[in-house]
Parts: C-alpha cells; sequence; structure tokens
C-alpha cells in the first residue's frame, strides 16, 4: 500500500511537473511571438523600435536565434541530396538572419547606452557565442557541403557575387580550422571560449576605469586654463570630476594651466589599469598567450601570421617592411618639434624638460604662436549640426547626389540620438542614419560606426547606419562647439556610414563594411579629406553667433597648421601598432616577465622608445586589440591611410569635387563590399596601385 501510494504521489508530482513546465513552455512561446527583437518592425527600414524594446528581451530573443540558425544548420547537414549552392551556400547564409537582427541591437546598446543588465548579459552570452560560432565553422559535415560545392565552382554557372560568397565561406571555415582533426578542433573551441571571456572581462574593466579612474579636483583654482563653460559641466556634488577617454593623451592636457594637475591627469590615464579593481595585466598576458596557442593549432607560428589570411598586407613580414618605411622620416620630424616645444617652454622662463604631460599644452603655444591658430579661436565656427548637415552631408550631396531630411518620429535609444532619412538623386529611398555624438556614462569610448539593418537585396534589407563619437557635451541651452579633431572625427565615421549605405550586394555577410580590416578604414580616412575641402569648409564652418563664414586668413591658418604635430601623431600611432603586431608575433621562445618589461622591448626593438611621446594606447588600455576585435590589425589605420591620400590625389587630379568623380568612387569601391581582391578592386579605380608619397606629403614627411 506504501508502495502504491508512493507510484501515486510521484505521478501526481511528476504530471504537476510537466503541467508547470507546460505552463513555462506556453508563456515562453508568447512572449517570444511578442518579443520586439523576433518580430518584424513597423519603424521604417525595419530599424528597431526602442519605444517596444527591453533589456529583459535581448536573453531570451539572442537563444531564440542561436536555437533557430542551430536548427537550420542540422536542416543543411542532413539533406540527402547533393550540395548545391542553393542547399548549402544559401541556407547558410539566411539561417543567420534572426540572430543578426537582434545581435545588432544589442551590440549597439552595449557599446552606446549599456547598463547593469546587458553587462550581465554580455558577460554571460561571450562564451555562448564563441561556442555557437564554433559548432558551426567547425562542423565536420558541414564543411565537407561547402568543400563538395567549392570544388565544383566553376561549373555551377554562378554570377561573380554568389561565386566569390562561396570563397568566402570556404576561406573562412579553413581559417577557423575546419581540416583540423577532432580532438584539435575541441581544443580550439576551449581556446575559443576561453578567449571570448578574458576579452569582455578586459572590456568591463577599461570601461570602469575610464569612466571612475579619472581625476577628481576639489580646488577650483586648479582648473586655470578651462573656461567657466567646460569646469560648470565637470562640476559634480561640489566636486570636479574629469573623466578618461580612451587614449593616452586627454584633451584637457592641452588648455590646463597646472603642471601638477596635468601631470595627475596623465598619471591617471597612462597607469588606469595596472594595478587594483581595474588592472587588466593578467588578461593581456593569458590572450597573447592563448592567441599564439591558437595560432600554433592552426599551424602558424604566430598570432599575427594567421590572423593576416584575407588581407591586403598579408603577412606581419609586409606590416613591419611599412613600419620600417616610416618610422625614420617620423622619428626626424617628431625630433624637430620636440624642439620647438623645448624652446616655447624655455621661452616662458620654465626650468624643465619637456614631459609626455607638458606635450599639448605647450604644442598648442607653438601653434598659435608659428601659425597664429588658437583652437579656441578656431571652434565658433565649428558647431555640430553645421558640421554634419552644412560640412559633412553637403559634401556626400555635391559627390553623390544624396540629399537628407531630419526624422523625428523614428525612436532612438537615447534623447541625444538624431536620425536622417538619405534619398538618391532620383529621389528614391536610399536608407536611414543615426547620430549619437555627445560623451555619457553609459557608452565606451572612441567613435564608431555600425548598422541596426545591413543592406541585402535578397533580404529586401535597405540600410539602417548609425554613428557613434564622444564629444563634450554642452551645458543646457549652449552650443556644442568642437574642435577641428572633431570635425575630422565627424568626417571619418560618416565615410564608414556611405560604405553601409552604398552597399549593393545581394548578401547581407559580403554587403558594405564587411572587408578586412586593412580595407575598411579606406573610405573613412578618405572622407576626411573633405572637411578642408574649401568649397565644403566655408558652407559648413559658420560662427554659431553672427553666421560669418570662417575667414579666409583663419582658413589658411588651419591649411597651414595641418603638418603640425604630425610627427608625435604618427609616432604615438606607430608605437600602439608595433605593440600589437609584438604581441601577436610572439612565439613559444618569447618569455614574458610583465607586461610593462614586453612592451618597453618591444618600443626598443623599432628604435620606438621617445621618451616624450607615449604610445597612443599602452597595451592595458588597449582596447582594439584585447576586446574590439582589432588584434593583430590596429596596423590598418595607418595602411589605409596610404589609400585615402592617394584616392585623394587622384581626385586631385581629376577636379576634386565632382559628381562624376563621387559617382566612379562609389561604384568602384563604395559599392563593392567584400565582393572581389581588395588590390584589384583599387586598381580598378585608380588605375594603378596605391602610392606612399601623397600620404608622406599629407604628413609633412617629405
Amino acid at each position: 500500500m506504501k508502495k502504491q501510494l508512493l507510484v501515486i504521489a510521484t505521478l501526481v508530482v511528476t504530471m504537476a511537473c510537466k503541467t508547470e513546465q507546460a505552463k513555462k513552455e506556453s508563456e515562453t512561446h508568447i512572449n517570444m511571438k511578442e518579443n520586439p527583437l523576433l518580430v518584424q518592425s513597423t519603424v521604417d527600414y525595419g530599424a528597431p523600435d526602442f519605444t517596444k524594446i527591453k533589456n529583459e528581451h535581448f536573453m531570451p530573443a539572442i537563444l531564440e536565434g542561436m536555437k533557430v540558425q542551430n536548427e537550420e544548420i542540422v536542416k543543411i547537414v542532413a539533406n540527402k541530396e547533393a550540395a548545391t549552392f542553393e542547399n548549402t551556400i544559401l541556407a547558410l547564409e539566411e539561417s543567420s538572419k534572426i540572430l543578426d537582427n537582434v545581435t545588432a541591437v544589442f551590440y549597439a546598446l552595449t557599446g552606446a547606452h549599456t547598463n547593469d543588465v546587458l553587462k550581465e548579459n554580455q558577460k554571460e552570452l561571450a562564451p555562448k557565442f564563441s561556442k555557437h560560432n564554433d559548432e558551426i565553422l567547425l562542423n565536420t559535415k558541414l564543411f565537407e557541403r561547402i568543400n563538395k560545392v567549392h570544388n565544383d565552382l566553376e561549373n555551377l554557372g554562378l554570377d561573380a557575387e554568389s561565386k566569390h560568397l562561396v570563397k568566402e565561406y570556404y576561406k573562412n571555415f579553413v581559417k577557423a580550422g575546419a581540416n583540423l582533426s577532432e580532438e584539435k578542433k575541441t581544443e580550439l573551441k576551449e581556446i575559443n571560449a576561453e578567449l571570448a571571456s578574458l576579452s569582455n572581462d578586459f572590456g568591463k574593466k577599461l570601461l570602469d576605469a575610464s569612466k571612475k579612474g579619472g581625476l577628481t579636483i576639489t580646488d577650483k583654482e586648479k582648473l586655470a586654463g578651462l573656461s567657466e563653460d567646460k569646469i560648470k559641466s565637470l562640476e559634480k556634488d561640489g566636486k570636479y570630476e574629469i573623466q578618461l577617454i580612451n587614449t593616452t593623451q586627454q584633451p584637457l592636457l592641452q588648455t590646463l594651466e597646472n603642471r601638477e594637475v596635468r601631470k595627475e591627469l596623465f598619471e591617471k590615464s597612462i597607469h588606469r589599469t595596472d594595478a587594483g579593481d581595474y588592472n587588466t595585466s593578467d588578461l593581456v598576458k593569458k590572450m597573447a598567450l592563448l592567441r599564439l596557442k591558437k595560432a600554433q593549432i592552426l599551424g602558424f607560428d604566430n598570432y599575427a601570421s594567421w590572423s593576416l589570411q584575407g588581407t591586403m598586407a598579408s603577412t606581419p613580414d609586409k606590416v613591419f617592411e611599412m613600419f620600417n618605411g616610416l618610422i625614420p622620416g617620423s622619428l626626424e620630424k617628431a625630433a624637430a618639434e620636440t624642439k620647438e616645444i623645448q624652446a616655447e617652454i624655455n621661452k616662458e622662463g620654465n626650468n624643465f624638460d619637456l614631459e609626455p604631460y607638458d606635450w599639448n599644452h605647450f604644442a598648442e603655444k607653438v601653434r598659435k604662436s608659428k601659425y597664429n591658430l588658437n583652437e579656441e579661436e578656431v571652434k565658433p565656427y565649428f558647431e555640430l549640426t553645421n558640421v554634419l548637415e552644412k560640412g559633412v552631408f553637403y559634401a556626400a550631396t555635391k559627390l553623390y547626389g544624396i540629399t537628407f531630411k531630419k526624422r523625428t518620429d523614428i525612436p532612438t535609444y537615447h534623447p541625444d540620438v538624431v536620425v536622417y532619412e538619405i534619398f538618391e538623386e532620383d529621389g528614391s529611398k536610399l536608407g536611414l542614419f543615426y547620430g549619437d555624438f555627445f560623451a555619457r556614462d553609459s557608452k565606451r569610448g572612441g567613435a564608431w560606426m555600425s548598422s541596426f539593418v545591413k543592406q541585402s537585396k535578397l533580404r529586401n534589407q535597405k540600410p539602417v547606419i548609425f554613428n557613434v563619437c564622444n564629444y563634450p557635451k554642452p551645458a543646457e541651452g549652449e552650443p556644442a562647439l568642437i574642435s577641428f579633431d572633431n570635425v575630422e572625427t565627424t568626417f571619418h565615421e560618416f565615410g564608414h556610414a556611405l560604405h553601409g549605405l552604398f552597399g549593393n550586394q545581394q548578401y547581407a555577410s559580403i554587403s558594405g563594411t564587411s572587408t578586412a580590416r586593412d580595407f575598411v578604414e579606406f573610405p573613412s580616412q578618405f572622407n576626411e579629406n573633405w572637411a578642408t575641402h574649401p568649397e565644403v569648409l566655408n558652407n559648413y564652418a559658420l560662427h554659431y553667433e553672427t553666421e560669418e563664414v570662417i575667414p579666409d586668413e583663419l582658413l589658411q591658418k588651419i591649411k597651414d597648421a595641418g603638418t603640425f604635430n604630425q610627427g608625435y601623431s604618427i609616432i604615438e600611432n606607430l608605437c600602439s601598432s608595433n605593440l600589437d603586431m609584438q604581441w601577436h608575433t610572439i612565439t613559444a621562445d618569447t618569455k614574458i616577465e610583465d607586461v610593462a618589461s614586453f612592451e618597453n622591448e618591444a618600443l626598443k626593438k623599432m628604435n620606438l622608445k621617445v621618451a616624450q611621446i607615449p604610445p597612443r594606447y599602452r597595451s592595458t588600455y588597449f582596447a582594439h586589440i584585447f576586446s574590439g576585435g582589432y588584434s593583430a590589425g590596429y596596423y590598418s589605420y595607418l595602411w589605409t591611410e596610404m589609400l585615402s591620400h592617394d584616392a585623394y590625389d587622384w581626385f586631385k587630379n581629376n577636379g576634386l569635387l565632382t559628381r562624376e568623380n563621387g559617382q566612379k568612387f562609389r561604384e568602384q569601391i563604395l559599392s563593392k563590399g567584400n565582393t572581389m581582391d581588395y588590390a584589384e578592386m583599387y586598381k580598378a579605380f585608380a588605375g594603378r596601385d596605391p602610392q606612399a608619397e601623397p600620404m608622406l606629403k599629407a604628413r609633412g614627411l617629405q
């Protein structure tokens, strides 16, 4: 009897559990159907409806996207029919559609407007994403089908873009380790998962270090040199808080007059992640060694050699060759600048040697005396909305015929975000552009472009693009006056936006900016050139109070000062680019005692140890390479700068700001996405290979 009662009780409990489970599944199903990230948005262009999206929607939507993709992969592998482009490559391309849409919004917010919930989601998802990607890229049976299509490629009658898509999938699977043994694949998956977690930890520590590890000043007098508006913007609870931006040098070092405060701020910046709760040193060492191990499993001597597959540079030797071509001239120019700045220090009766935290402060004084150019004199002519609408957009209209209409009815994730609809010359719709320009605590440092919706003819998607920057937000009711550096950043990021907007591909995975790292920065750097073109500059550089066009003499000063401080600028970039390559060309024989020592030796090795010029990013806060996807790729900024100046030289020789030139650049560069060899793409545009001379001249190195 007791036994029967026990059985009955067990059945009751089991049935109750099943009922509860069914209820939960039903609720989950309803939630999934109502999840705004999983249903087609009713906002124009399928843009995210931020009036409906909440923190709690992301995790279930992302997991559902993974689940759907996994189910599609199972179908592809289980298909009894012979592998074809349609049932294998195209099916694989479309398997990620839901996940692509959800993660586009998720990563937009984790970068531009994060919170504690999203940070936790990000941490939890990092290893899940790694595992998910590995289970696809290291799926033996899936790769067998891809391999069969690839082997029969010339007999399939595919168009050029579809052929390229097959080649890209084949290359990416091989690069990821599809040809490895099952034992090696298992080992690789473990490494990838650990790297994903470490990278996420690095990003979180760095964000906290930048936001919480800045300088607090209690005495207002110590902020001498700053405007009253700037001081007011720093005030918090009776104190003045200076947060850190990504780079080693901090903007306020230029204007702060108190040398001790400058030193404190610089020390806070350069040591932000060296010790305590924000220390990333162990993470850096672990990631560097794990990346080496990963490269060795994949058959390469070092991580950079593996990573550079499919790029324009292709090998570490080519990258170091570029460095060696730039370093001597850069050191010579930087040495001349050092003498000028030291002379300025001495002229003021100071009895100290130039230190890194003095450079920007006294360089600005040299700029004023040598070129009679005062940054504060220039800023009133660079009001952000004018820069954007009458500068960036104006140049785009002149070159590409596109026009812009501000939209205030499109939901955004933050009140600071502005939205514009973009139209082709014939009035047809092109896409949406979001601009998020002001710094805030919920945003990581730097400036970037990405998309909420990628262009794809197959998916019937027009592009929805966004730019994010970190300009100081003015006090309530004050104009947003920005530095000329930030003007160039606005043009730069919109160059990326144009690359995404002009994508003209069938397939989302190779559309727009889905290119190699040492090509993707080319359109953005090229677009910077229009910031100083006289016709463009005279259209947007309007005094915010009088609307007076920037005077010719001030414009000439900006141009004359264009090569000023370029020795410093290129050396700090070369230092960081070199650190990246040195970390990623370590071998099994490399001894790493600590990060600082390794960094010191890495700079000495390339003759880049310059006392007054620190790296733009030190290793422990080098987000690009330890949490931003640019490992063994930071050199690409210099590589693509060469392309951008060479392309602008072509424009100079062909009439500059003309509709015809813009159309050619759009058709042969901006609209191509990742559909052909990049060197051939450039050659088709310029009629020759790129040359370094225009960059050297623009930098004042030749």
